[in-house]
């Protein structure tokens, strides 16, 4: 019970921080998205790279090293990863928060359908349904407003991607978070040897930018953490949490419009999601029903 419980402290954790991110990258506002995403990439190593001096994990790091094919695959995932969060700061600068909400909603079954298409696995038919209304609410979104969520869309891919990838590949969270950003590096280091201008400094933005860094990393670890303590009907229940502290921040703290369309596509993806995650619910709870085992009287 009390591993359950620092589970979901650890759970709570990692989607609060990930909850509030329109409120803290809105703070970077005027600055260009990628020297933002630049220091992200660079802090989020350095804060990496304490955490495993203080636990003394760099063996892990070294194994990993030596697997080629886990370096094409982190290199894959590094791509997506940081794809995912630049069109995100990109989004929460230019007051598409929403937007971006939107996109983590639809995650959960841009997941289900990478699974149908590169895994051949079989959809339910509750499944089936979510799906269906997560492709009615894209549809009624670009009829209604004359345009793609691009932003939406593109957020759940390439999550959903990096996620799919992630999965193929046998290292822990820390050792491939490591790899990852040091493999992004790179990036960083020629997006400021061809900028003129810096913006980092001694000062609160200087701390902001390092601020960003760190709370890409902890709540990454936080939910590494979580996942092995509570259950995956709780992580999946909880994991809206995200994107509906995203979407209050956006509307209500920042002041982002939300449309009667938005209404209407938001609705049919919380219904979806609700059908998804009953349905996931109920048929993990019937799997555990059977493995355990028949009393019989004697």
């Amino acid at each position: 019970m009390i591993e359950q419980n620092r589970g979901l402290i650890y759970a709570l954790t990692a989607y609060l921080i990930w909850g509030t991110f329109p409120l803290l990258f809105s703070l970077f506002k005027g600055l260009p998205a990628m020297e933002v995403l630049a220091h992200r990439i660079a802090w989020s190593a350095v804060f990496v790279a304490i955490i495993i001096t203080l636990t003394g994990k760099w063996h892990r790091i070294k194994a990993a090293l030596t697997n080629k094919q886990l370096i094409l695959a982190l290199c894959c995932s590094t791509t997506l990863i940081a794809a995912n969060w630049g069109l995100y700061i990109w989004a929460a600068m230019n007051e598409r928060a929403v937007e971006a909400s939107l996109g983590y909603f639809i995650h959960p079954l841009v997941s289900v359908g990478l699974g149908v298409f590169f895994l051949k696995e079989s959809l339910s038919t509750y499944q089936k349904v979510a799906l269906l209304l997560a492709i009615i609410a894209v549809v009624y979104k670009v009829t209604s407003s004359g345009a793609l969520p691009w932003i939406s869309l593109s957020l759940a891919a390439s999550f959903a991607l990096y996620g799919f990838v992630r999965k193929q590949t046998q290292v822990d969270t820390v050792t491939g978070l490591m790899i990852e950003t040091t493999l992004a590096l790179p990036f960083t280091l020629i997006f400021w040897l061809f900028t003129p201008v810096n913006h980092f400094g001694f000062n609160l933005q200087g701390g902001l930018f390092i601020l960003a860094g760190i709370l890409t990393a902890i709540p990454l670890l936080a939910f590494a953490a979580a996942a092995r303590r509570i259950s995956l009907s709780m992580i999946g229940f909880l994991m809206y949490l995200n994107p509906t502290l995203q979407l209050l921040c956006a509307v209500f703290i920042l002041g982002e419009p939300f449309t009667h369309t938005d209404l209407i596509t938001f609705s049919l993806i919380w219904i979806g999601l609700a059908i998804f995650t009953g349905g996931t619910y109920w048929r993990h709870r019937k799997d555990r029903q059977k493995l355990r085992p028949s009393v019989t009287s004697s």
